[in-house]
Parts: structure tokens; C-alpha cells; sequence
């Protein structure tokens, strides 16, 4: 009877021992999954702020008061400076 008892409570106790040991491995892969959802959130709102900045940026050459062909390649000049700064940002993302 006591013998009994004892291997009841060695079973309980190995299944308790398996159940933790796979919480474990459960809550492992849940944090390492949190730190990559968290890291391309990150990436993510770093590329709004980017567009953000690229609208205001926009708004800002279309609203300057310049003449005729002074005006198209100023633009065009702060296009290819945001197009340049869009590569730097790419590659230092990578």
C-alpha cells in the first residue's frame, strides 16, 4: 500500500516535472517571439516617422514661392536629396 502511494506520487511528480519543463519552453519561444514583434514595430515606426518626414518635406518644396524653371529644379534637387537620404536610411536599416 505504501509502496503504492510512493509510485503514484513519483508518476505525479514526473508529469508535473514535464509539464513545467514545456511551460518553459512554451514561455521561452512567447519571449523571443514578443522581442522580434517588438524589434519590426520599431522598424516600422521608424519607417512612418521617415514617410512622415518625406510628406512634410514634399508639402514644404511645393509651397516655396520660386519662378519658372528656379522652381522645377529646386525640386528636383530636394527630390534627389530625399531619394539619397532614402538609400542612406536602407542601408543602415539592413
Amino acid at each position: 500500500m505504501m509502496q503504492e502511494e510512493l509510485q503514484r506520487l513519483e508518476r505525479l511528480t514526473q508529469k508535473v516535472e514535464a509539464k513545467v519543463q514545456q511551460l518553459e519552453q512554451e514561455n521561452h519561444a512567447l519571449k523571443e517571439e514578443v522581442f522580434v514583434l517588438k524589434n519590426s514595430l520599431e522598424e516600422k515606426e521608424q519607417l512612418l516617422e521617415d514617410f512622415k518626414n518625406q510628406i512634410k518635406i514634399a508639402k514644404l518644396v511645393s509651397s516655396l514661392p520660386v519662378e519658372g524653371t528656379d522652381s522645377a529644379e529646386l525640386r528636383e534637387k530636394i527630390n534627389n536629396y530625399i531619394k539619397e537620404i532614402d538609400n542612406i536610411i536602407a542601408y543602415l536599416s539592413e
